[in-house]
This record gives C-alpha cells, sequence and structure tokens, in this order.
C-alpha cells in the first residue's frame, strides 16, 4: 500500500513540480494539495496556472484545493510555502504528528532539523530523534532540503570530501529566472542582464554547505571547517542553477584523480536503489564548453549535478563549473528523496488508516 502525500503551496512553482515528479510515484500517494485562501475550494486544474512542460497529471486535476493546516489526509506533508509563512505552518503540522519534508528556508539551520543530501549526509536523520524529544512531537517531524545553489555545489564537493578533504572553497553561482518562482524576475530587469545580487543567497550558500558536510554527534551537527565563499547572480536562463567552483583541497591529487573521484561517487540513495535517486550522482562531461542548461540539465532526469571543465587554479588549487536543475535536484525532487531515505530507514510516521 502506497504511503499518502499531501503538498502544502502546491499552486506555486514548486509545488507544480511536487505534484508532477508524485505522478506515479512508487512509494507514494498524493491524496491532498493545499494552498493560499485565494485557491482554497476550487478544483486544482481551476486553480493553479499550469506552468510545467508536461501535461498537468490527471489524478491531481479534480483534487480540492484545501487550507494549509493541519487535519489534512496523509502522512507526509511536502512543503513548498513561501518562507514567509512556512515556519509557524510547518511547525503546526509536525506537532500534529505529519512527517514534514520542507523546501522552505526557516528551518534549515535550527539545531535539531536535519538539512539533507541523501548522497551526503544520511546519517544526520538522527537529528529527528532529538527534534522529537526537544519539540514534545511524537511522531512528526520536520526534514529540510538545502537552497538549490548548495544542493548542486555539494554534490559536487562531497566526493572531493571524501578522497582529498576539503579546506575552502569560492563560489559564483549563475541562477536561473525559475529560482524566484513565477512569474519571477521583471523582464525588463532580466533580459539582456545579469543582477550581480539575489537577497539571502550567499549567507544560504556559505551555511548550508558546511552545515551539510558537518559532522553529526549526540549534541547535533558541528559545521565541516572549511571556508566558503559565495557570490549569487540571476541570469536570463529559464532553468537550471550554473555554479563557477574555485576549491582547496586537503592534499594534493591529479586532476585524473580529481575526476575519478566524481565519477565514481555512489551513496546511500544508490545502493538502496531508492526510486528518485540518479543511478550517477555527479555525471562528468568532458567537451570544453559543457557543461550548459541547455543541452545538459536533465541528464540522470534532473537529479544530478553536472561537473564540467575540471582544470588547475593557480590560486585555489582546482577549479570547475557544476550544472544543476534548480526545481527538481534543488527543490521538490530533493525533498521527495529526502522522504524515500527516511522510509528506507523506518522513519515515517505510520498511517492511522
Amino acid at each position: 500500500m502506497k504511503i499518502p502525500v499531501a503538498v502544502l503551496g502546491a499552486t506555486g512553482a514548486v509545488g507544480q513540480r511536487f505534484v508532477q515528479l508524485l505522478d506515479g510515484h512508487p512509494w507514494f500517494d498524493l491524496v491532498a494539495l493545499a494552498a493560499s485562501d485565494r485557491s482554497v475550494g476550487r478544483r486544482y486544474a481551476d486553480a493553479c496556472a499550469w506552468k510545467l512542460d508536461t501535461p498537468m497529471p490527471e489524478a491531481a486535476r479534480d483534487l480540492e484545493v484545501r487550507p494549509a493546516e493541519p487535519g489534512l489526509p496523509g502522512v507526509l506533508a511536502f512543503s513548498a510555502l513561501d518562507a514567509a509563512v512556512a515556519g509557524p505552518i510547518e511547525e503546526a503540522f509536525a506537532a500534529a504528528g505529519y512527517g514534514v519534508l520542507s523546501n522552505a528556508r526557516n528551518h534549515r539551520l535550527d539545531g535539531d532539523v536535519p538539512l539533507l543530501v541523501p548522497e551526503v549526509n544520511p546519517d544526520h536523520t538522527a537529528l529527528i530523534p532529538v527534534q522529537r524529544r526537544k519539540r514534545g512531537w511524537r511522531s512528526g517531524f520536520i526534514a529540510t532540503n538545502p537552497n538549490c545553489s548548495t544542493a548542486t555545489l555539494v554534490l559536487a564537493l562531497a566526493p572531493l570530501e571524501r578522497a582529498f578533504g576539503l579546506k575552502a572553497a569560492v563560489v559564483t553561482t549563475l541562477q536561473a529566472v525559475s529560482g524566484a518562482g513565477y512569474p519571477g524576475v521583471p523582464s525588463m530587469d532580466i533580459l539582456g542582464n545579469v543582477v550581480p545580487f539575489i537577497a539571502g543567497e550567499e549567507e544560504k550558500i556559505q551555511s548550508e554547505t558546511r552545515k551539510i558536510l558537518g559532522t553529526f554527534s549526540s549534541d547535533g551537527v558541528t559545521p565541516h571547517p572549511m571556508g566558503v565563499s559565495a557570490t549569487a547572480t540571476r541570469v536570463p536562463v529559464p532553468d537550471g542553477h550554473t555554479v563557477s567552483a574555485f576549491v582547496t583541497l586537503g592534499r594534493d591529487a591529479s586532476l585524473a584523480e580529481v575526476r575519478e573521484a566524481l565519477c565514481a561517487f555512489r551513496a546511500e540513495p544508490q545502493r538502496q536503489r531508492l526510486p528518485s535517486a540518479p543511478e550517477h550522482p555527479v555525471v562528468v562531461v568532458d567537451a570544453d564548453d559543457r557543461p550548459q542548461p541547455r543541452l545538459d540539465l536533465k541528464l540522470e532526469r534532473g537529479m544530478a549535478s553536472v561537473v564540467g571543465r575540471i582544470r588547475r587554479c593557480e590560486l585555489m588549487g582546482y577549479k570547475f563549473v557544476v550544472l544543476g536543475h534548480n526545481t527538481i535536484r534543488g527543490a521538490a525532487g530533493a525533498s521527495i528523496l529526502n522522504a524515500e531515505l527516511l522510509h528506507s530507514q523506518g522513519m515515517l510516521p505510520e498511517a492511522t488508516s
């Protein structure tokens, strides 16, 4: 029997991606959709201005949009809520016994909330029992996935940390307009332009990267000691965040060794063959002009980080370019993979009916 799930914030850009990716999922059954007051009581097909390049799933079309409050059917709530409202709503669902898989930033850096990339830190799910004890939640919890650029970057850094150690990273992001939601950045601001500032993004990349790569103990997560410095920009690309990364490793390695560490990277989701897990979480492309969003974004169904232009750097040691799908691996797909990991670990709430 499939696990019944709900999507909060179902009419927005990330909410739509949840609905798309959950359609036909082998483990999860989408039974409820919730959104803001202006959509409540309407058919999803009438309330949602569908913007994805595949048709709205038939199973979702006739579902009635409900308020984003406890009482929805399901035991899991995938949260695509805007950060302006997400925090207390997610806490209310967790207190009511739901497992909340959040794409919002509100709880990512809470000391008792796991910030998960399943290939990198699956052991951080051990924060959930700590969270339940601390907050008095019997079976509910909140687990988060990182910022979309952080997700892309960390998948490429993790194999290097595993093989050689990491001391520092300096990164510049070129982030797609879909990362700003719909309708996103005004056309007069972004067409033919690069906007060299995205509020809060640089801080998220710097802090979230260190938490994800950090070490879990009974006291929580100790952030990785590496230094991370980020510059975030918005570019006129529909989907796909590109990151130019300069890194200093813990020890010297040849470019061939770096490439092999990236290509060979496999982890718990691949060993367990979780439904949303990419066979190759890191894909290396060797052409000098790759990766490109137009050509490489959908490799591994959008669930991989695509790395190219691996080369020496006179200042930092090594440099490369990494591309990721910001609304799949950087958002909805990441939350779904987190739920699959937690299910494989036996940590999801049980259905009551």
